[in-house]
Order: C-alpha cells, then structure tokens, then sequence
C-alpha cells in the first residue's frame, strides 16, 4: 500500500540523504508521544516530539527534538539559540518545515531550521520519530537523528510530561 503523500515526501528525503529508515503508516494515530509509544510498542521516553519555535527577532525557526516523556524548558532553548523564542503558529510551522504540526520530522524541511536535540534522547538504542502525517513514523538512532538535524544536544528538560 503506498505511503500518503506527506509520509511519501519524509521516505524520499531520507533516501536523498543516504538513510535506510523506513516510514511505516500506523491504524491509529501518533499525533501524542503517548499515542506512539503505544502504537509502536516503546517507551513514551523514546518518541522524538518534533517541537518548532520561532526565535525573535531574528524570525529563524527552531526545531526542537524532544524526548516524549519530557516537557521542554523555554529558556534553555532560548539560551542555546542566543534570542528569546516563542511557540511557533501552525502556519509558521507550515510554510518553514512543508508540515503540519502532529507529523514534523527532523529532516525533509520545507526551509532551513536550526535543531536542538534533547540529551535524553541519546541514552536510548533506537528512537521513533514523526514521518509527515500524524498516522506515519520512523524508527532511527539517536546518531541518525544527530545526523539528519545537524542539531546540537542540550538539556531542555523542565520536568517530567
């Protein structure tokens, strides 16, 4: 059965990159770090919640790659990028990543976005991210995902989701 065409867009930038991740389609819904977790069979602590900010002034988009068991602490992100940032409106995230909010991925960007990876995610052997579509996902290592954002690891935590 084909991909859908956003799921599809994620599979075809993974391979334009040189990754062997395969987009799967899951019956229910992975919209929620829970709601994946429960659908591929891991921990909550290995989803990647795929996050975007908006930096003021500089107007850059921020990806942030969260641990799913992790609420993100604003102002270690903010010190990281060196502005102030804010959450990002669905039509921001939009028109910068070619996604609606439920199924960024960390790679196929509709524009350049700075990424900042979650520390917490690199204890874990495999991570499961978004491919495109709330019903679409993609096991990778923490290495990959360093990899496919070029993001900087920092700990965002703000405590436990």
């Amino acid at each position: 059965m084909p991909l859908k065409a956003s799921a599809q867009k994620v599979q075809d930038a993974l391979r334009a990159a040189g990754f062997s991740n395969t987009v799967v389609e899951l019956a229910d819904s992975a919209r929620t770090a829970a709601d994946a977790a429960a659908a591929v069979g891991c921990d909550v602590g290995q989803i990647v919640k795929s996050l975007l900010f908006e930096a003021k002034p500089s107007g850059r988009a921020v990806l942030v790659a969260a641990s799913g068991s992790h609420r993100v602490d604003e102002h270690a992100i903010a010190a990281v990028v060196g502005e102030r940032i804010g959450r990002a409106s669905a039509e921001f995230v939009r028109e910068r990543t070619g996604f609606a909010i439920g199924g960024v991925p960390p790679i196929g960007h509709a524009r350049p976005v700075v990424a900042i990876v979650d520390e917490a995610l690199l204890g874990y052997e495999r991570v499961w991210a978004a491919a495109g579509h709330p019903h679409a996902v993609f096991a990778l290592t923490p290495a990959e995902l360093l990899r496919m954002t070029g993001g900087t690891v920092a700990r965002i935590r703000a405590g436990a989701a």
